[in-house]
């Protein structure tokens, strides 16, 4: 029969003691002399800083000019706020023995609701329900389905006929609605003390995190938004554009065999001025900003977790040993070894069993990271074989513009088999970390982490990476292209570049699957839950549903995923690997992922609190194996970024122009005049007669010049048809491309030094934090001595007063 099971609050002080670390407020009654203030508040521990005039008078300017703007409008109102004081002061582990020692007011409120749950969820894990060696935990009741649900209850309705300002907050959840997960509060700060306070430390990082990276994006964004508005302001000043778009004499080769006719240089001018907004003087100094960014990011975000952690009690809290999988125990309980620190026997598994399943679990990822290849590889012939089609459609808009519209639906394709993959790669996932049967829970969530990442990275990323480094590199040149299967011409590059192509990828990738993601997670939760509304409405009408308890309220919402946190992440991390690792080619990525963050703030502080059943607090010191992904993340960008550079956009052959063939060649000068010639400069001449028969297209170019056209251009460094070695490499290809090697060695390692040092610089605790840490310490220790002090004279004073005393007593 299968039972609904909610956590209910209890009285952890008249039930047995567990075994679980709850930290509390300590020393109860010792106050503290601090700079002239009795204080209990670990965090008032104040200093005195020298001043100086110079600083002074700038805060006084500064202050003037804060008195015209509105008084710190993203602080929440204090007053609406519950006194969050309470753990403000010095804590230790809760211990009936000493429970002298600690600040009770109230046993009923001693504990949070949160800590309570937790509590309970420990002691039903350990409980016994039946007579057997694995009879164990609430979890085999679940697994089992003697149960149907387990979850800590809400604390009433986040809704009130009240308003809040009047009458006040009913409950901690009304509260969250109303400070947090409204969307009226969008620009606020997060009240993150009460979201740890009714979710726990686990889901409090997390949004300290998002809210931390959210913030981190606005100078990020305001960079890439000045380096589009460069590209705009100086369109009209472009010399490379200007050119481009005044060629109309310069007829172009066809950019697919057949169908595709002959065209103008100038019928390329959009793209062209479209591609100086992306690709222009600026792009290498944000490419520079971006990477220093993600370094500067990660080293605050260290710092600001470490204020966290002291703030809420987890700097010296120590996760307990992990309880050994019940998968695991199942498996490997035949054989048996002691546990090196407990004493205890414990289920072992063999070394070479355990290598021979790593062997196994990682070919299954290479064979998916196949899928993922082939899956682009189909991409890659879609696109070939749909160039010469759209080029003869008979609509005009689609005939002129071919290869945009090859592009455009190949991205909508890949977006559609990307999201097909991701639920094949969950499945695999899971699969290859049960086949791994990791020890414990912990171990078990960071392989099936590291896989799903993997693999969704790969997926999400590998068509972008063909397009910024394999498109239009390998094609061959007119007369003799390099063929897939000897059969499908490769598609080559629009004749304005190949970066277009990836600002198109990347922008509707991005946004795509960010409005796919919103839906995903407050859409269908929504929808899952009216439904259930609607058929509770049918069985039992509308006044019996306002009367179910709140256990039954919470049991209709959606459960949290089976994961935890995990899609919650891991949608942040592809979105941060999107920001940085292409932000060459796409400056306005980071104002899109600051755009859709201030909305996921409140998406997910919306579903957490209205949509889904209240999750088990839990505790957690930092945001995990995130962080090392996000560093992994970081030092690709550098790389990827630096190739884009190079290799995607026309930055360096221009720089080569510049300096060395163009009209200020050996001047030291690189302006806009020093770039008159370029565009012809880099085109190459072909010869028409010499097309491949199955190349050579059905239009002769009459309509040109009113004669068949006996030469076209085509993007290359090559010698002209009648040279002594035809279509050859020229010198200024060779020049180029060892001015994009020394590029990518320079740019690399200078920001990778600039990484480095800016590492070494920020140390990982505040100075004020460290100096916080240190006088607690100092008296903790001195409370201590006199706590024990002043027992141990009261125990003489009473053993006097008994008539009692002994000899050598101390003190």
């Amino acid at each position: 029969m299968n039972v609904r099971m909610p956590f209910r609050p209890f009285n952890p002080f008249n039930a047995g003691a567990p075994c679980i670390l709850v930290r509390c407020c300590f020393l109860n009654g010792h106050f503290i002399e601090i700079n002239g203030r009795s204080r209990r508040s670990r965090r008032k521990i104040y200093y005195l800083h020298r001043r100086y005039k110079f600083m002074n008078r700038i805060e006084k300017q500064i202050s003037r000019f804060r008195g015209w703007l509105p008084r710190k409008p993203m602080k929440l109102d204090k007053e609406t706020l519950p006194d969050l004081e309470e753990n403000d002061c010095y804590t230790a582990p809760f211990s009936q023995q000493r429970i002298h020692h600690f600040i009770i007011h109230n046993k009923d409120t001693f504990f949070n609701n949160a800590t309570r749950s937790r509590i309970v969820h420990h002691i039903l894990q350990r409980v016994k329900y039946e007579e057997g060696k694995n009879k164990i935990g609430l979890n085999r009741l679940l697994s089992n389905g003697s149960y149907e649900a387990a979850f800590p209850l809400h604390e009433g309705s986040y809704r009130s006929k009240n308003s809040i300002k009047t009458h006040g907050a009913e409950n901690h959840r009304h509260l969250l609605y109303e400070c947090w997960a409204s969307w009226g509060v969008w620009y606020k700060y997060q009240p993150l003390d009460l979201v740890r306070r009714y979710f726990g430390e686990k889901i409090g990082l997390y949004f300290a995190w998002l809210g931390w990276y959210t913030g981190m994006l606005f100078p990020a964004a305001f960079i890439g938004l000045f380096v589009f508005l460069y590209g705009v302001t100086t369109l009209n000043h472009c010399q490379v554009s200007k050119e481009v778009c005044q060629a109309t004499d310069i007829i172009m080769c066809p950019i697919c065999d057949k169908y595709c006719p002959f065209m103008r240089l100038s019928d390329s001018c959009i793209y062209a001025k479209v591609t100086h907004l992306f690709d222009n003087g600026a792009t290498v100094f944000f490419a520079v900003f971006m990477a220093v960014w993600a370094t500067v990011f990660l080293e605050f975000w260290k710092r600001r977790r470490a204020v966290i952690a002291y703030d809420w009690d987890l700097i010296d809290w120590e996760e307990e040993e992990e309880e050994i999988r019940p998968q695991f125990e199942a498996k490997y309980s035949k054989k048996e070894r002691m546990n090196p620190i407990s004493g205890k026997p414990e289920p072992y598994q063999a070394f070479a069993d355990k290598c021979s399943r790593l062997i196994v679990s990682a070919s299954g990822i290479f064979f998916m990271i196949c899928v993922v290849i082939a899956a682009v590889f189909g991409i890659v012939i879609y696109r070939v074989v749909t160039v010469s089609t759209f080029a003869a459609f008979k609509w005009a808009l689609i005939r002129n513009n071919s290869q945009v519209a090859t592009t455009g639906t190949a991205v909508c394709i890949n977006f559609c088999i990307i999201m097909l993959l991701n639920v094949l790669y969950e499945k695999v996932a899971l699969f290859l970390t049960n086949l791994e049967q990791p020890r414990t829970e912990s171990e078990w969530e960071n392989s099936f982490t590291l896989k799903m990442f993997l693999f969704q990275f790969v997926n999400l990323n590998s068509s972008t990476f063909y397009i910024a480094f394999f498109l239009g590199r390998f094609t061959g040149h007119p007369g003799a292209y390099l063929r897939l299967i000897n059969r499908w011409r490769l598609e080559e590059c629009h004749p304005s570049g190949c970066l277009i192509d990836l600002c198109m990828q990347m922008g509707i990738i991005m946004v795509l699957k960010q409005t796919w993601n919103n839906f995903m997670e407050l859409g269908y939760p929504l929808i899952q839950n009216w439904w259930t509304r609607r058929k509770l409405r049918q069985e039992y009408g509308t006044q019996r549903k306002t009367s179910f308890p709140q256990w039954e309220k919470d049991y209709n919402l959606q459960p949290m995923n089976a994961y935890g946190l995990f899609d919650e992440y891991l949608e942040m991390i592809l979105q941060f690997g999107f920001t940085t690792i292409f932000v060459a080619a796409f400056p306005l990525a980071p104002l899109l992922a600051l755009l859709n963050n201030i909305i996921e703030i409140r998406l997910d502080a919306y579903k957490f609190v209205t949509q889904w059943r209240r999750p088990l607090a839990s505790r957690a010191k930092d945001i995990g194996i995130w962080y090392g992904i996000l560093e992994g993340i970081g030092i690709l960008s550098v790389i990827t970024n630096a190739f884009v550079i190079a290799v995607t956009s026309d930055f360096i052959p221009r720089l080569v122009y510049a300096y060395k063939y163009g009209p200020c060649a050996g001047q030291g000068e690189a302006g806009q005049k020093c770039m008159v010639g370029y565009v012809n400069a880099s085109l190459s001449v072909f010869l028409v007669s010499d097309f491949e028969n199955r190349s050579e297209p059905t239009s002769n170019g009459s309509e040109f010049s009113g004669s068949p056209l006996k030469y076209c251009r085509y993007r290359d460094y090559r010698d002209p048809p009648h040279s002594p070695v035809p279509y050859g490499y020229t010198l200024q290809f060779w020049h180029v491309l060892a001015a994009r090697l020394a590029f990518i060695i320079v740019f690399e390692h200078l920001v990778f030094c600039i990484k480095h040092l800016i590492s070494y610089l920020i140390p990982d605790l505040p100075k004020d934090l460290r100096d916080r840490m240190r006088r607690e310490k100092y008296l903790i220790q001195e409370m201590m001595y006199e706590a024990e002090l002043e027992r141990l004279q009261k125990e003489r004073k009473e053993r006097k007063k008994n008539g009692k005393s002994y000899h050598n007593e101390w003190p």
